[in-house]
This record gives C-alpha cells, structure tokens and sequence, in this order.
C-alpha cells in the first residue's frame, strides 16, 4: 500500500536528520581521539579486524619476492604462469618484447587484480609493490656497499580464494603453478649472461647472451670435446646421486691455456648447449668477501659462474711460489679463502645445477687448493690448433672440407704455434677459399721465420 504524502518526510527534514547525524559522528569521533587512550583505539581496531578476518568467506595467501636474501621461487614462477594466464578480466598488462626471445613477455601490473580458475575453483591474483625506504648508494661501490645489496622495490603477490578451497589451493593449485611455470620457462628459454650489478633487485644485471659458439664451432681436440660433453650430460642427469652421497649439486670446471685458445668461445657453447645462464663474476668489482656470498646466492638454478682469468685476481696466486705476481693494495678485501668457501662451502649448496667455470693462461699460478677435485673437477687444456682443428675452423669460415692447400698447412701447424684465434682471423680476410688458404699459409711461414729454433709441437 502506498503511503499518503502526509506521511513522507520532506526533503528539508531529511536533510536536517542528516545533517544532525553528520555532526554527531564528527564530536564522537573527536571525543573518542580526545578522551580514549591510542592504545585502547588500536587494541579495538585489531579484535575488529580479527572478527572481520574469522567471519570473512576467503584467505589471502602472501607470496613475496624475496625470503631474506633468497629468491622466492613460487614468486618467479607466478609471474611466468600469470604472464601466460591471459584473461578478459584484466584491465591492464605489462608487455615488452626482447630481440632474442621467441614471443612477448606479458606481466600482471602493479594492483591488477587477475583471477584464475582450477578445478572449477576461483583464485585472485593481484601484485602488490612498495618503495623501501632504506637509503641507496649512488654507486654501489666501494665505502657503503652495506646498502647496495638493500631492494629498491619490494613486492608481493596476493592470492586470495574461499577457505574450504585451502587445502586445494595448497596441496595442488599452487604445485601446478610451479610446475606450468617450470615448463614455459624451458619453452622459452633464452640464455641470458648476467654482470654484477649492486643496484639490481637481485645483485645481477643482465642482457641477452648474442654468442653463436656451439660445440660444433669450437676448434678444440675431438676427444676432449667428448670427454667434457660426456661430463656434463652425466652431471644434469644425477641429481639423486648428489643428494645421496650429501654433496651439493654442482660441479667445477678450469679452462687453461695461452690467450686466443677459445676459453671464453667455450663457455658461451657449454651454456647454448645447456641452455644455462652465465655469471660472469669479476672478482674486483665485488668489495668483501661477505659480497662474494651474496653474489652466490643471487645466481639462478641451472647456470654457470665464470670467473675469468684467475691468476690475475689479487691475493689468490699460488701461496707456494716464490714470484710476486701482483701487489696487493690496502683496498682489495677477496681473500683466497673467501673464495674457496664461495665455491664449495656452506653457501654453495644455496641451488641446484650449477657450474662453476675458472678460466687462466697460467694454471701453475694458482693455489693448488683451488685446483683439488670438488672446487675444480675437471682441467681441460686448450692450446694451440693442430690440424683437425683447422678443419674445423676451415668449414666454419669458408665453408670447405678439404683442399689441395690443406697438406702445405697440415705440415706447418706440426712446426709452427698458432692459436685458433689467429688462424680463424686468416681465414675471415678473404671470402675466396684458394686466397684465404694461401694467406695463412704466408702467415704461418712468417711465424716458422721468427722462431727458427722452436721445437716441433709434437714435442710439446
């Protein structure tokens, strides 16, 4: 029944009575900041929010991006599997496209909230960030390294889902988010080499690894490509093995030889063949050992940490000698063992399926408790280029396999040292195999002309 207009308030009425319950929320509001204790109005704030909390239908499962100075593997693995995850409901992506990489990168933005669906059960994702406010070293150098390890940014996802659902969310969804993750991730894998970088979220910076080496390109002896391709598909194969026998799951590698023998060439092509990241950690860009730690840590599973020439880093020449390589200045705090606990003490068990390459031109320059097998398993000598490595770099640059010039070079390279970096810098000078042939050969006879009373390299 409708109601007469006798009895319906005006509208000056109405807004009086609001008005009048405006102004007395306002005084009880200031009585209640003047007269009741803060304490009291926070005790009261929290049971309010712990009611809400116990009566409200959902949970909210945080997962940040970092636990202390370790990645948080489930963060990563959110944001690949939401980057895929792509649904109507959202209103804005994050996208870029990197030169290397087969298909866009999608992110959820900053607040967005993202919902998902497994099982028939709804899950809501949104990604929470916020400044710290913890103070930053403009260079992230030397004199406050203390803060150039701090977070510029710290973020966390939010997932949010009815409570009967948490067992689901627990046991299973959250599980098959870092296992879809784990696949995308090789699907689109793209080696990337990473530096030092003190004022990265994760202590590295990095960029798309441009290196086409492989290990059919690589002008090394033939059975010690095999050996060194046989040992590291037996290492990515025996994970359990190193859990059983309570090693951590890495292994050691030093590359040495004279300059322009592909040490570096080699492992750019150990990582292709992997598909690993690489770290190139040079050791006088990071300030104390404490750093060296941190650096370890900020490494990803399945990659390779090289640090290249060795016996050029200060304080970490063979103890035994008696020649003085290098002259240790007041600043230089890498201590040798700083570095032998950063290969193989506690902090190296911080991941899984990881390689640990040491690269030197002169290996009886190093501590021998460098080169003990668990710190560097496996020393593989790259030295000048015999004949079958010529073949090789032969078919690399002029796309031959055998010529009537190939018996003159064949007979030179047993007499003459060269590296491969030489004789593919021959081959690059003319396109015509007959002219670029002859001018290695002129080049290799002015080497034989220089040392006329060198020893043959068979003798070496």
């Amino acid at each position: 029944m409708w109601s007469s207009p006798e009895t319906v308030p005006s509208a000056k009425t109405i807004i009086s009575v609001a008005a009048s319950l405006t102004a007395s929320a306002v005084l009880l509001r200031s009585v209640t900041e003047n007269l009741i204790p803060d304490a009291v109005q926070d005790l009261f704030i929290t049971r309010v929010h712990k009611l809400y909390t116990r009566l409200s239908p959902h949970v909210t499962v945080v997962v940040d991006e970092f636990d202390g100075l370790t990645a948080n593997q489930l963060f990563e693995s959110a944001t690949i599997y939401l980057g895929a995850t792509q649904y109507a409901s959202t209103d804005r992506i994050k996208v870029k496209k990197l030169e290397k990489e087969k298909q866009l990168a999608v992110t959820i933005d900053i607040n967005q909230e993202m919902e998902d669906s497994f099982k028939g059960v709804k899950f809501s994702w949104v990604l929470v960030s916020s400044r710290n406010g913890s103070s930053f070293s403009s260079s992230g150098r030397r004199g406050d390294h203390s803060s150039g390890f701090a977070q510029k940014e710290i973020r966390h996802y939010e997932l949010s889902f009815r409570k009967k659902h948490r067992e689901l969310a627990l046991d299973s969804y959250l599980p098959y988010v870092l296992e879809k993750a784990k696949w995308l991730k090789e699907e689109r894998k793209c080696v990337k080499l990473h530096t030092v970088d003190y004022n990265g979220s994760d202590y590295w910076s990095w960029i798309n690894l441009d290196h086409p080496a492989t290990f059919e390109t690589m002008a090394m002896d033939p059975d010690m490509k095999k050996t060194l391709i046989d040992d590291l598909h037996r290492f990515i194969s025996r994970k359990e093995y190193y859990r059983r026998v309570g090693k951590a799951w890495k292994r050691g590698y030093l590359l040495y030889g004279p300059p322009g023998t592909g040490k570096s060439s080699l492992v750019a092509a150990m990582a292709n063949y992997l598909k690993f990241d690489i770290y190139d950690l040079d050791l006088k860009e990071v300030q104390c050992d404490s750093d060296l730690r941190r650096l370890l840590i900020g490494t990803g599973n399945r990659s390779i940490l090289v640090i290249e020439d060795i016996d050029c880093s200060v304080e970490l020449q063979n103890r035994n000698s008696d020649n003085e390589f290098k002259h240790v200045e007041d600043g230089d705090k890498i201590t040798l063992s700083g570095l032998l606990n950063f290969i193989d003490g506690l902090w190296s068990s911080c991941g899984d399926e990881r390689i640990v390459v040491f690269t030197t031109n002169h290996k009886d320059r190093l501590d021998p408790a460098l080169l003990r097998p668990g710190r560097m398993d496996l020393h593989l000598h790259l030295s000048y280029c015999d004949f079958n490595g010529f073949k090789i770099l032969a078919n690399k640059y002029l796309q031959i396999k055998k010529h009537t010039l190939f018996g003159e070079i064949e007979k030179l390279l047993e007499k003459v040292r060269a590296t491969p970096a030489e004789i593919g810098g021959e081959l690059m000078k003319n396109d015509n195999a007959e002219v670029s042939l002859q001018g290695l050969i002129n080049f290799l006879q002015s080497k034989e002309e220089q040392s006329p009373g060198e020893e043959s390299l068979e003798s070496v």
